[in-house]
């Protein structure tokens, strides 16, 4: 199918897409890497009245590692993001984490800010912000500001940023010395979303899990308790697996995930 007829803008700098943001309202949808919008073009889902591509917009594009962490543009594709030696260094759990999304390809184009602003519970990195205690920066008409993770995620697709503003980074806050991280999740294929998937952190008696695809948001759990994990996530069945089975996902993803963590934490392979 064809995508129904919209307006289109290339801004060059930032200020010009919040511009247009502004102008042309809540009907018109940011274009980042397109692997999410695109297919719903083109399956008629979304109707917006404009598009604000903001591939032009290079000043969104790169990856800062510091001691507190990793700042990435939003434009910065995922591809990048998981290539980066310093970002593996600090948060080892992003390119585990990346890894996992589809194939090569899609994460040559995808980017990370679009995925987070996109907030598909099941995806990869809104899992691996959150259990990090990240946070986006974003920016609109009235400036610019902070969102936490626990606060950016509220629905399916759905997150805390206003209509008519633009996320413009993403900090992953670095792994603590002595703590250890994971990434598992499970597909019916390889690059498929996955039907669940578990984040772990561990140091010392400290743990952090973040599940994804068990609910409508990233689920945080700091417990290492499954009987926890379970009163957590909100599981949905549908033609791939039953909600029952995902809540057995959920049982043995993490408890992998926060074994091997835990293992990491105290000197095993990376």
């Amino acid at each position: 199918m064809k995508p129904p007829p919209f307006d289109y803008h290339a801004p060059a700098t930032l200020d010009e897409a919040v511009r247009l943001r502004t102008e042309l309202g809540p009907e018109a949808s940011i274009l980042a890497g397109g692997q999410s919008l695109i297919p719903l073009l083109n399956l008629r889902f979304a109707r917006p009245s404009a598009l604000i591509d903001l591939r032009r917009v290079r000043e969104l594009v790169y990856v800062r590692a510091g001691q507190d962490g990793v700042a990435v543009g939003a434009m910065t594709s995922q591809r990048e993001l998981e290539r980066s030696v310093d970002a593996a260094r600090l948060c080892p759990l992003l390119r585990e984490a990346q890894r996992c999304v589809a194939h090569p390809v899609i994460r040559n184009r995808g980017t990370v800010g679009g995925t987070i602003a996109h907030a598909d519970p099941a995806a990869e990195l809104p899992a691996a912000l959150r259990v990090l205690a990240g946070h986006v920066t974003v920016r609109g008409p009235r400036g610019e500001r902070r969102i936490d993770a626990d606060e950016l995620f509220q629905f399916h697709f759905t997150t805390s940023l206003e209509p008519d503003e633009i996320l413009t980074e993403v900090f992953f806050p670095a792994l603590r010395p002595d703590a250890g991280s994971a990434y598992l999740e499970l597909s019916r294929r390889h690059g498929d979303y996955p039907l669940a998937g578990a984040a772990a952190i561990a140091a010392g008696d400290h743990v952090r899990l973040c599940f994804a695809a068990l609910g409508p948001t990233p689920v945080l759990v700091e417990s290492d308790d499954p009987a926890d994990w379970d009163a957590a996530i909100e599981p949905a069945g549908d033609i791939h697996a039953s909600a029952g089975y995902r809540r057995e996902l959920a049982a043995v993803l993490g408890g992998r995930a926060l074994a091997l963590a835990r293992e990491r934490a105290t000197g095993g392979a990376a």
